[in-house]
């Protein structure tokens, strides 16, 4: 099996990692959590939408509705009311209230595809910064092993090391919030479904 070299530095140099994946098919993938690349809304909302004349005034409220929903530092338990409010007014029609789902779903799944990406450049900056801090082992182990050996460099590349190896576990340390993120849009993203289907009108 070809572990990614991070974690097989980290096994070697006593680094302690979050619990990895079983599957390293990826090697840019540091997460116990599968890789999702992209969601889907129809497995989020039950109705499908379909093509329908949105006036003016709707779609801005939709606009805001979604947009404030959209923002994670706002708890949904706050926004009820408008909730509430907006699904009272559009007399809980669900191809409406599917249209904020929509937009919700577009921002959050967009800014967690960002993130995923971001989760893979990370990863592989490790995974060259692991080489590097290798590749300086050798080094300073062949330089402390010659004939005669050039103590300089032997210090300057063992600090350049303990510099790589503490930036190298300061960055590694911000991996399990990293990974936690793209869950935590999936849970609230669940959790707005939810809610708007809980004040829409059951046409069936």
């Amino acid at each position: 099996m070809n572990y990614p070299k991070v974690l097989l530095f980290a096994a070697f140099s006593g680094i302690a990692l979050p619990v990895t994946a079983a599957d390293f098919s990826d090697p840019t993938w540091p997460c116990i959590q599968r890789k999702v690349e992209r969601l889907s809304i129809g497995l989020m909302w039950p109705t499908p939408l379909e093509e329908i004349e949105i006036d003016p005034e709707t779609s801005a409220a939709i606009a805001d509705l979604a947009d404030q929903l959209a923002l994670r530092r706002i708890a949904l338990a706050e926004l009820e009311p408008q909730v509430t409010a907006f699904a009272a007014g559009s007399d809980g029609d669900p191809q409406i209230l599917g249209r904020v789902f929509e937009r919700v779903f577009n921002s959050l799944s967009a800014r967690r595809t960002r993130i995923i990406t971001g989760i893979g450049e990370f990863s592989l900056s490790q995974i060259a910064l692991a080489e590097k801090i290798d590749a300086a082992r050798v080094e300073m182990n062949t330089a402390i092993e010659a004939a005669e050996p050039d103590f300089d460099k032997v210090d300057a590349l063992e600090e350049q090391l303990d510099w790589d190896q503490v930036i190298y576990t300061d960055r590694q340390q911000s991996i399990t919030y990293l990974c936690e993120t793209p869950v935590l849009l999936e849970k609230r993203l669940f959790a707005i479904s939810q809610m708007l289907q809980q004040v829409s009108r059951s046409d069936g």
